[in-house]
């Protein structure tokens, strides 16, 4: 299933940076960034909870925020883009 993650972390103090960083490189394991603070991930039930927990256990309650959409498997009826950034299927093949 295609799953949208968004984060918004308090970046006032260092350990906020802190979090910032570690949410960001535990997303981009799972799926690509497609915007700052937003991810696409193609994930199976047992890696989104487990992908979740880690999350949770990174950010802080009070000062943070997580949001996780599902759009399931029949997401690209579901998706519309507009601008300069290309958009991509993420059961595509990926050329590096």
């Amino acid at each position: 299933m295609l799953v949208l993650i968004t984060y918004d972390v308090n970046t006032e103090d260092a350990a906020g940076r802190k979090r910032l960083r570690q949410i960001a490189r535990q997303c981009v394991n799972y799926g690509q960034r497609v915007q700052n603070s937003v991810f696409e991930c193609l994930l199976d039930t047992a890696q989104c909870k487990r992908l979740q927990a880690q999350l949770l256990s990174i950010m802080d309650q009070e000062k943070d925020s997580l949001r996780f959409y599902y759009l399931g498997k029949r997401y690209e009826h579901k998706m519309e883009h507009f601008g300069c950034k290309p958009s991509y299927l993420p059961e595509d093949p990926l050329i590096l």
